[in-house]
């Protein structure tokens, strides 16, 4: 009984790992389009800071890429390893 739960749970790993790949793709997308649009909002207040305020747009989106592509090769992981 506790065989098959187990193996008909293995057998889900691919499905749920491509539902993962997928969140984490959609988070990146929304918290990379946050980050534009504040810096865009801030340097239309500030236009004397756009360097500093690009600066740290592209520092936060190289992190949540990083993150990212750290999601995706761990959903790979999960089905190649399965």
């Amino acid at each position: 009984m506790l065989l098959s739960i187990i193996l008909e749970a293995v057998s889900m790993v691919p499905g749920l790992a491509s539902i993962g790949a997928a969140i984490a793709i959609i988070g990146a997308g929304l918290g990379i389009g946050k980050i534009g649009q504040s810096a865009m909002e801030a340097m239309a207040r500030q236009p004397e800071a756009a360097s500093k305020i690009q600066s740290g747009m592209i520092i936060a989106g190289a992190l949540i890429e990083g993150a990212t592509f750290f999601a995706l090769i761990v959903c790979l992981l999960a089905v190649v390893l399965k």
